[in-house]
């Protein structure tokens, strides 16, 4: 795994909610990136997590009061203001958004971040209600509006024993919200192509042959290209999200559709990842009227699909990476391993879609990444926009794999 915080400074504010306990593995997360984690907690802060925990995992000191050490705290405020590559406040407690909102600096971390030119990233956690709350949504805003990353809270199951959205993000979101502000730029001008979400076939014009993909996993990809520094087009099946930012987004409906847009942008493209989820068969003919309820059964004849990325494979150019996805249901790993070398791609991302939680329709996946070269990377479970970060670290070192054997020749 690539260390994209690699001689990277982070600052970890921990504040007072329930949640404190995961800044810990929030911590853990983001020196797992490489970075050099510096924590301050807030006096609320240390009355759920102690300093020693914290000291002991990162091996820096922890500061929570700036009059610790009256001689120096002014100095550590500015100086690690100056070195931070990003200042990450998690959990981060209602009073706590309050206060970066207003530009209070009764805290250290809130000293810092006013002191800081550093991107600011910010994990809310609090009772459903709180986060709900007008005043709370308007901080958040004005944060939001002053560039600050905010990595919006889960739903689940609350301190309070209630269920609702105030829960604490994973600390491995949180870890890759970090990575992505901090982008590395290590495909500024590379032309990425995704592909994301489902294909249509119509059987009628109001029925449709189909299948469960969110366009989620496209879409998380595209958005970490872009920040990455990426030239980015998404060629995109219908979804009910959000379109990717800084993208430029190509609609479509059926697979002969996406077939088209994706062969005209291909030659040129440096990368394509493959993610929708393409239909293999639709209807050999598509009724004009709508099909009516009748008492006999009705048989619907259905041909193959044109495969786009075994077309996409057959036209590849010296220099161009191609990535494409196994949604398997059994034999994951054996069939991901076929399609890797019938379709000439260079990783394809082996997903098991018999496994609940992850995959189609989820916030999670997993699987692994099984390169031409014969490597087999285990991808664990973890947030959509975290796992993209993951495949993207593959794609750029098989980029800078391409670009060192053709200076060799």
């Amino acid at each position: 795994m690539s260390e994209p915080l690699a001689g990277k400074t982070v600052v970890l504010g921990i504040t007072g909610s329930i949640a404190a306990y995961k800044g810990a593995e929030v911590a853990r997360r983001v020196m797992d990136l490489g970075a050099d984690v510096h924590v301050t907690l807030t006096r609320a802060g240390a009355e759920f997590i102690t300093p020693l925990t914290l000291r002991t995992l990162t091996g820096n000191p922890v500061t929570v009061s700036m009059f610790d050490a009256p001689d120096e705290w002014q100095v550590k405020h500015v100086s690690l203001a100056e070195r931070a590559a990003a200042v990450v406040v998690a959990p981060a407690s209602a009073d706590a958004i309050a206060k970066l909102a207003l530009g209070l600096a009764d805290e250290f971390v809130y000293a810092l971040v006013l002191a800081t030119r550093a991107p600011l990233v910010v994990a809310p956690a609090m009772n459903d209600k709180m986060f709900a709350h007008q005043a709370t949504q308007e901080h958040l805003q004005q944060l939001r509006a002053r560039g600050a990353r905010i990595v919006e809270p889960e739903t689940g199951r609350l301190a309070s024993g209630a269920v609702g959205r105030g829960r604490l993000a994973e600390p491995e979101t949180i870890a890759a919200a970090v990575a992505e502000v901090v982008a590395p730029g290590d495909l500024e001008g590379v032309r990425v192509l995704v592909t994301a979400g489902p294909t249509r076939e119509r059987l009628d014009p109001v029925r449709f042959l189909s299948n469960r993909s969110s366009g989620k996993m496209g879409y998380a990809l595209a958005e970490a290209a872009a920040r990455r520094g990426a030239e980015v087009t998404v060629v995109s099946g219908p979804t009910a999200i959000p379109a990717p930012a800084r993208c430029e987004v190509k609609r479509v409906e059926t697979a002969s559709e996406m077939r088209r847009e994706v062969l005209r942008r291909f030659p040129k493209c440096d990368v394509l990842i493959a993610a929708a989820a393409v239909a293999d068969y639709a209807p050999a003919t598509v009724e004009d009227s709508k099909l009516k309820r009748g008492e006999k059964s009705l048989t619907v004849k259905l041909h193959p699909t044109k495969d786009i990325l075994a077309d996409c494979g057959g036209r590849k150019k010296e220099g161009q990476f191609l990535v494409g996805f196994a949604a398997e249901t059994e034999d994951l790993l054996a069939r991901a391993r076929e399609k890797l070398a019938a379709k000439k791609l260079d990783v394809v991302i082996a997903n098991d879609v018999s496994r609940a939680g992850v995959g189609f329709e989820s916030e999670r996946n997993a699987g692994y990444a099984l390169l031409a070269g014969g490597e087999e990377i285990e991808l664990p479970e973890m947030e959509k926009p975290a796992f993209a970060e993951r495949i993207l670290e593959v794609v750029v070192a098989g980029l800078q794999g391409k670009r060192r054997r053709r200076r060799k020749r």
